[in-house]
């Protein structure tokens, strides 16, 4: 069976001094298609600007953390684990990879060297 494409997100458990320490979490083997019918209502709002910052935000974290991720992290876990000058970024590339299959080069070498 051929291989599903799958993302990754990893955040930030803990500081110590200058050391951080991340956790690496992995979609789904299978994400289902409806799905995507929200990451293109996301994404749309993210175009449009039919939304208030905050309620993207908001929104895009709990689709990252609830849909996407499966609940394998926490909403809070997610806004707390981001690092703030990269959040919107990775949140937007996680609907990006839900809506068009989009990885970055960075996810595809980490998932070829696990194996996954």
């Amino acid at each position: 069976m051929p291989k599903l494409l799958r993302n990754t997100i990893r955040l930030v458990k803990e500081v110590k001094e200058e050391e951080v320490i991340f956790e690496t979490y992995y979609t789904p083997p299978f994400i289902p298609f409806d799905v995507v019918y929200e990451a293109t209502d996301m994404s749309q709002a993210m175009q449009e600007g039919t939304k208030s910052e905050r309620e993207l935000m908001d929104d895009l974290v709990v689709f990252v953390s609830d849909r996407i991720y499966e609940g394998k992290f926490s909403a809070q876990e997610l806004k707390s684990g981001l690092h703030a000058p990269e959040a919107m970024r990775i949140l937007q590339e996680q609907v990006q990879f839900v809506a068009q299959g989009d990885q970055t080069d960075e996810t595809k070498k980490f998932l070829m060297e696990k194996n996954l």
